[in-house]
């Protein structure tokens, strides 16, 4: 089954019980369709940069919420029922691609050692970033020689 996270964008003056029922709601639903939810964040109160408008009023703030799923692809068009719920500003579904697990022959999934590959491959690139910063400088003397003439 695929990843897929599914951000809400909630008006902020919905109350916290409110808020539990819309995630228990798209839970239950996920669920229904033999889906699992592997990750909730609440990324708070966030500024938008133009209002929102809704039959209530215009709204420049909103709740930020970031559901990570793992379902099959018809959830796209079934969370649709998602554009009547009032409590949301916006909603978007994005898929992950190349996901990929490693895992023995059993399938078993181990997400620890994917992040700690992940970890030490950007950290090498940040190592490699730092040495190429000190040679800058040399390459414009390299492009002006090659040439024989100047670049200005």
């Amino acid at each position: 089954m695929p990843l897929y996270d599914c951000m809400l964008l909630l008006k902020p003056t919905v109350p916290k019980e409110a808020l539990f029922d819309l995630i228990a709601r798209v839970g239950k639903h996920v669920y229904r369709r033999n889906g699992v939810v592997t990750d909730l964040k609440s990324l708070g109160t966030v500024q938008l940069g133009y209002g929102i408008r809704k039959l209530d009023g215009r709204y420049y703030q909103g709740q930020l919420l970031q559901m990570t799923m793992m379902t099959p692809p018809s959830i796209n068009s079934e969370l649709y029922y998602l554009n009547k719920e009032d409590r949301l500003l916006r909603w978007l579904l994005i898929k992950h691609r190349d996901f990929k697990f490693k895992g023995g022959s059993t399938g078993e999934l181990d997400i620890a050692t994917e992040l700690r590959d992940l970890k030490s491959v950007l950290n090498d690139g940040n190592m490699n970033i730092e040495e190429d910063d000190d040679d800058d400088d040399d390459d414009d003397d390299e492009v002006q020689s090659e040439s024989g003439e100047s670049m200005n």
